[in-house]
């Protein structure tokens, strides 16, 4: 390796001492100004540099400027192996442990400390993530050695490789703007090869994008096919098995006849003197309703992870028992107990809470995955072990005969397929913000092979979960859905060479009076998906917060499975699997019919109106105790099937309404030969009325119209659809202004931007900027050089009051020169030999005598410049909030560095921000 040559700097006279040697650390410290509360740590800190020669920083640049220039922008990607969230938490690629866990003792005031090794001996730093209950802890914690930790400053210094940085680490920011920054500068750098091998690459980035989306269209239909015929099998058990192959569904075992003989019913197998079958087949039910429901908890309980107390989140699955603790107010007026946005650490800080635990694997993770497509940062959510485990775990639970559906944990499980896809394209694997383009796409292909719908998948992902969705990512998810959609056709899951769910085709078209039904299904509906929310939440509030319930998931699931089984036997369409249900009320009349839903006279017509009504109550019911519980369960579907449900319903009431008055004005419109669908398809209300409830639960409009006419194909009843779908989420509106996503987010306290709302704002930025903190500062006006103990101890500072991905501005004489990040100063930090008598160039505007001996020269881990941001956003403090929100929301800023007239104040972090929307909502300061 070639020696490091000094470089000749010139610096602006700031002081009579030499221009390279700095002024000692002790004056330099004595220099700042800092609060009552720092002044023994700055002064023991002083006495302990004091004695300390510094030795002068050296590099070798290629470059005039100190500034960040284009290699430098560059330079910032990793260069062997990125760690994302994608990135195992807790062991290196050859097996080391990542994290040496230090559990404090329990009620005692000591922080829980942890440890991350690093590629040389004695260096730990603060990690990020505990998964000390998880399976792969268990394995990484046997396999690695034991190493001795210190608790001194000097232990607190880390680093994975030599040349590798974590860019984003757990419950951190996505930034937008560096992202962006970094791509272009590549492409520029791609796109500057003017020769055929250049061309040929530049081609290939250009492609990478659409073969990436094609393999995540058909991986995801190949999932879909494998989840789809899995779990139909499985869920004929509870009723019976086919003699000739034990593992055949019903239906596939009987190729559509009447009476079956190589189907046998678990009564007729298993007699038993003086029971009848029906008891036999009742018992066996509930039995298999109950064993695949543990199955599939025990599955999700594997994914359990656990989050230090220093995160502020209540919990990252669908349990909406979670509390919202209540906010009390500083002197700032900025909430100190719960808080979204990072806080000082007290001087005795309390005993820590317990930590967080979540499961990835439980729920829909719809909410979950429109926060981390927002830019939220959460490892192992979108790994390999929850894709793994949510699949299985999923066929477990549908074919249970819980209330729940599959669409939802479609949307996770494709997004998983994308995020693990990206690892095969560096421009992806080492770009957040480009990994998001395609986790959008990945999404979308979810919805598309789960409803068969490929035009409703683009419109999903654009309406419910992108938070950033440019025109080219339009097209690509667009590409991906249709890739999946012919996939899943060519696999034909279902048997009948459709990729749609279920397919219905009404032949009669829609009368006038018929409108008037339709905007009052569409109330009904709306109300009825409003009431579902605030039931849900109360079920949640009450039932899920007994502490037996709370804290034995399993216990949870038991109870509804034994609920579910007990009630759902007696009623033939709560026994029906929940899309099978929904096909048969959307269903019109024919010949062949066996739904029993065909009335032959207007007696029969009230016989099935009291049987569906039975079945409407079970299905509200069950659908409302199962939400939340740990499986991976889905709403989209359940909530059609209660809608579709009332819909039918009042489809069977209109229609005995034109058999008693056929020559009521109202329906002179009607045959007066034909059958009772000759004027009225209660099939038609179904639909209508499935739609609205799921609207009233999700509030998707646009999208939810086009799925159900994809559904149906039908031209005609376009508008019926669309008109109840937009009724329904007015009537929701104002009834719940929350979804059930809504509610998840703001119940668990993701720090979610919503880009949908308008804020009315009566403040400014200086009315939610904190007060000026002098150890938040890098303080150059003295001399650029700066102890790396001091960045260290400043680094420690912002690390223990959460700010992961903070950042320290750089000051000379108050005016704000520059800003380093958080991670990248840890970076730079964590590469020094002798960080305790190391002294780190932050200087931003230095005049570099530049020669050719200094080309390919070893660059100096002391010189801090090349992570320097020398132009971070900064606004005024008089800035209306409303530009603060459009910079939050349009840019994706991190932060944003406030002046007045000139001078640095502080900083708000974009939690901060979210912090500040969350009050202001409650306040009710939102359109």
């Amino acid at each position: 390796m070639k020696p490091v040559r000094p470089l000749r700097l010139s610096f602006a006279p700031i002081s009579t001492s030499s221009p390279i040697m700095p002024r000692s650390p002790s004056s330099y410290d004595a220099s700042q100004t800092a609060d009552d509360d720092d002044e023994d740590e700055e002064l023991s800190l002083a006495a302990r540099t004091a004695s300390l020669t510094p030795t002068s920083p050296t590099a070798a640049r290629r470059l005039h400027s100190a500034r960040t220039s284009d290699l430098d922008l560059r330079s910032r990607l990793p260069s062997r192996i990125q760690l994302d969230e994608n990135s195992s938490l807790l062991a290196f690629p050859d097996g080391r442990s990542r994290y040496n866990f230090i559990a404090s003792a329990p009620n005692t005031a000591t922080r829980q400390r942890f440890s991350r090794r690093q590629s040389h001996a004695g260096s730990i730093k603060t990690p990020r993530l505990s998964r000390a209950s998880s399976w792969g802890f268990g394995l990484t914690n046997a396999l690695s050695s034991q190493r001795t930790i210190d608790s001194g400053l000097a232990a607190s210094k880390a680093s994975l490789f030599a040349d590798e940085r974590v860019w984003y680490d757990q419950f951190t920011s996505t930034d937008w703007v560096h992202d962006s920054i970094a791509d272009a500068f590549r492409v520029r750098d791609l796109r500057s090869r003017k020769d055929f091998r250049g061309r040929l690459y530049a081609w290939f980035d250009g492609a990478q994008g659409w073969i990436l989306v094609a393999i995540i269209g058909f991986i995801t239909a190949c999932i879909a096919y494998f989840v789809n015929v899995t779990e139909t099998s499985f869920f004929d058990v509870k009723e019976g098995y086919c003699k000739g192959a034990w593992y055949f569904s019903k239906r596939k075992c009987c190729f559509g006849e009447e009476k079956c003989a190589a189907w046998r019913t678990w009564g007729q197998s298993l007699k038993a003197t003086g029971v009848e079958e029906r008891w036999i087949d009742f018992g066996a039910f509930v039995f298999f309703v109950i064993l695949f429901s543990i199955g599939t908890c025990l599955l999700t309980l594997t994914t359990r992870t656990e989050i230090p107390s220093a995160f502020s989140m209540t919990t990252l699955d669908e349990n909406l028992g979670a509390g919202k603790k209540s906010h009390i107010k500083d002197k700032d007026g900025f909430s100190i107990k719960d808080p979204l946005s990072p806080t000082e650490p007290a001087p005795v800080p309390p005993p820590p809470p317990p930590t967080m635990v979540y499961y990835p694997a439980a729920g829909s993770g719809v909410a979950e995955v429109k926060v981390i497509l927002s830019g939220f940062v959460v490892h192992g959510y979108l790994g390999v072990k929850t894709l793994v485990v949510k699949t299985l775990a999923l066929i477990l639970s549908v074919a249970s005969g819980l209330s729940l559906g599959k669409e939802g944990p479609y949307v996770h499980i494709a997004t998983c397929v994308g995020n693990i896809s990206c690892r095969l394209f560096s421009k992806y694997n080492h770009n957040d913000g480009k990994r998001r383009e395609i986790l959008s796409a990945a999404a979308a292909s979810g919805v598309g092979v789960a409803f068969g719908a490929p035009i409703g998948g683009v419109l999903f992902s654009l309406e419910e979960v992108s938070y950033y969705f440019p025109a080219k990512t339009l097209f690509r998810t667009f590409f991906c859905c249709i890739v999946a959609s012919l996939s899943l056709k060519f696999l034909n899951p279902y048997g009948t060479g459709k990729i749609v769910i279920f397919e219905v085709r009404y032949a009669a078209d829609w009368r006038f009076f018929e409108m008037l039904v339709f905007i009052v299904l569409g109330v009904l509906g709306g109300a009825l998906g409003a009431f579902f929310i605030k039931a849900s939440g109360m079920w949640a509030r009450t039932f899920r917060r007994i502490p037996a319930i709370k804290r034995w998931p399993l216990l949870e699931v038991f109870l509804v499975a034994l609920v579910t089984g007990l009630a759902s036997f007696w009623n033939r369409y709560t026994k029906l699997a929940v899309t099978e249900l929904l096909f048969e009320l959307a269903s019109p009349c024919s010949k062949h019919d066996q739904s029993g839903l065909c009335p032959q006279s207007a007696d029969e017509i009230m016989v099935i109106v009291r049987y569906l009504c039975g079945a409407f109550l079970v299905k509200s019911f069950l659908t409302t105790i199962t939400f939340g519980i740990k499986v991976p369960a889905g709403i989209y579907v359940p909530s059609m099937v209660v809608g579709g449900l009332l819909g039918r319903i009042s489809g069977h009431l209109v229609q005995y309404l034109t058999v008693a008055y056929p020559n009521a004005a109202v329906f002179s419109s009607c045959p007066t030969d034909g059958g009772l669908e000759s004027c009225v398809t209660p099939g038609v209300y179904a639909l209508v009325a499935a739609g609205a409830t799921m609207c009233g639960v999700t509030r998707l409009s646009v999208t939810l119209a086009v799925i159900l006419f994809e559904l149906t194909g039908s031209l005609d009843h376009v508008l019926p659809f669309s008109l109840s779908v937009l009724v329904a989420k007015w009537t929701a509106d104002a009834i719940e202004p929350l979804s059930i996503y809504d509610l998840l987010t703001d119940m668990n306290s993701y720090p979610l931007l919503d880009n949908k709302i308008r804020p009315i704002f009566t403040s400014d930025l200086g009315d939610i900027t904190p007060r000026f903190r002098p150890h938040r500062i890098i303080d150059i006006s003295n001399s650029p050089l700066v102890p790396a103990q001091d960045l260290r101890t400043k680094l420690e500072r912002l690390h223990d009051s959460g700010e992961l991905d903070g950042g320290l501005p750089i000051l000379r004489h108050g005016v704000l020169v520059g800003l380093i990040p958080a991670p990248d100063l840890e970076f730079a930090l964590d590469k020094l030999d002798d960080e305790e008598h190391s002294l780190c160039l932050m200087a931003t505007n230095i005049s570099w005598q530049h020669t050719e001996e200094d080309e390919g020269m070893v660059s100096d881990p002391t010189d801090l410049t090349p992570y320097v941001d020398p132009a971070p956003v900064a606004l005024d403090a008089n800035s209306p909030m409303d530009l603060v929100f459009q910079c939050f929301v349009k840019l994706g800023l991190r932060y944003i560095c406030v002046l007045k007239e000139g001078q640095y104040t502080g900083m708000v972090h974009k939690k901060t921000f979210v912090k500040f929307i969350k009050e202001l909502e409650e306040a009710g300061g939102l359109e």
